[in-house]
């Protein structure tokens, strides 16, 4: 074991170009095809950046689809019939307002300037008239390329869950009010990328459309603005630098009857994270018109057919994890040293347990690796025997490890590991027989408390 004397400081929270470092370095996000120059706005992400995306993604479909009663789940496809887009709108009014600087060149959105100046080169006052411009990213589908092949890279899953909203009733006989999920690739032209992966025009989002009545919609608005909320505090992120933000009636989406976004607050000050929407019928009005498909629901109690309303909370796994990583970056001192410590969340964190020997002698080997593969099977785990002990739990520390389980000389003996927990640097010993157990106990210690569950609508 080693002796880390000085307990946690104080920490602070990282700028945006030490948390790109960071990624790239330690196996999170990678410039996307790096060796020919790369590509702008477009990321790969690396072996620890892919399990983090995967408990994201894992823990949102439990707390949306596998915890409750009321919500089924479907993929639909990428790319799909165009007229889905033309009735949702997005043929026509899926824009954003294009200048371009007469200086630089740079092709900027008009709302995203201040103060007349160029967010490029600074210039004042030099730019083009504004024009709209079309975020759908086009494709052909078939051998030849023409008019009549043109199909869209879809811009939300959203529609996708809309369009089958008639099978999934159907097929699952439910009853409202009920909702359908979808986790999925989404593509959007956009004019200004920013931020590493904050806005990209390649990104996979976590969307649920919750169909209701119109008379209790506004109340299931503000229920899952509060059910979102708890769900950022389970994966770690700190209350205070989130809030709510309520749309304009000047800025919602041609569709919204009202909309609010889940701020937090980044280096750059606060941004949107989530949107919580409420859509009204617009989207299955429209689907039964341009399609001729009736997509209502019969409602039992007034033995009539209604055209049920939705809410939508709709977020991106990429605004997530980053702003999980800028959240949980800390800095503080042990032993004398400064770290830098990933405050993750057990559930979130790529690596749940480290597995360490004391060092790289021959006698611990055998050991550690059976101690791993008793963990293994229940753990996320890293075997980690390079370099010294120190420079190892530093390296578990920097990627977020909550625990590390340390096999020394005395294990030979006793048959005991030392658990090392990342926030405190605390160490406790405990039988090789009931590590797993210790190591789970630990782990559900370290979860984030939540609010209570919000109370449905309607019901006491």
């Amino acid at each position: 074991m080693t002796d880390e004397e000085d307990g946690p400081a104080s920490g602070m929270k990282a700028d945006l170009e030490t948390i790109t470092s960071l990624a790239k370095q330690r196996g999170f996000v990678f410039p996307s095809a790096e060796i020919y120059g790369g590509f702008a706005s477009t990321y790969d992400y690396g072996p620890l950046g892919v399990e983090m995306r995967r408990n994201i993604r894992e823990s949102w479909w439990r707390w949306m689809v596998q915890a409750r009663d009321d919500v089924v789940g479907v993929e639909a496809a990428i790319i799909t019939n165009p007229d889905v887009w033309r009735a949702a709108g997005h043929v026509d009014v899926f824009t954003d307002p294009l200048v371009d600087c007469l200086k630089c060149k740079a092709r900027v959105r008009a709302d995203h300037i201040e103060d007349g100046a160029c967010p490029n080169c600074g210039a004042t006052g030099q730019f083009t008239e504004e024009r709209a411009f079309n975020l759908l990213l086009r494709t052909s589908v078939g051998p030849v390329e023409d008019e009549g092949a043109t199909a869209y890279l879809r811009p939300e899953t959203a529609q996708g869950m809309f369009v089958n909203f008639e099978n999934v009733l159907n097929s699952t006989r439910r009853s409202l009010p009920f909702g359908i999920a979808q986790i999925g690739k989404s593509f959007r032209n956009e004019i200004t990328t920013q931020q590493f992966i904050f806005r990209t025009r390649e990104f996979e989002q976590m969307e649920m459309e919750f169909f209701c009545d119109a008379e209790s919609a506004l109340g299931w608005f503000e229920y899952w603005k509060q059910e979102r909320m708890r769900w950022y505090q389970s994966i770690g992120v700190r209350r205070e630098h989130l809030r709510f933000r309520d749309h304009g009636a000047d800025e919602r989406s041609h569709y919204s009857s009202a909309t609010a976004d889940v701020e937090a607050h980044y280096p750059w000050g606060w941004a949107e994270l989530e949107g919580v929407a409420y859509r009204g019928d617009y989207d299955l009005t429209q689907h039964a018109e341009h399609s001729g498909k009736s997509l209502s629901y019969f409602d039992t109690e007034r033995e009539e057919h209604i055209v049920p309303h939705v809410v939508e909370p709709a977020v991106g796994v990429d605004r997530v994890m980053l702003t999980l990583l800028m959240d949980a970056y800390d800095e503080d001192v042990v032993a004398g040293d400064k770290r830098v410590v990933m405050r993750l969340a057990p559930d979130i964190a790529p690596v749940a347990v480290g597995v360490l020997p004391l060092s790289r002698n021959e006698k611990l080997l055998p050991t550690t690796r059976r101690v791993h593969d008793v963990l293994r099977p229940h753990f996320r785990t890293w075997y980690d025997d390079a370099q010294s002990i120190g420079r190892r739990y530093r390296r578990q520390d920097e990627i977020g490890t909550p625990l590390c389980v340390t096999v020394d000389f005395d294990t030979i003996d006793d048959e005991a590991v030392t658990i090392r927990d990342r926030d405190t640097t605390e160490q406790i010993r405990v039988p090789i027989s009931g590590v797993v157990d210790a190591v789970r106990d630990r782990l559900d210690e370290l979860r984030p408390e939540v609010d209570e569950v919000t109370a449905l609508p309607g019901r006491s």
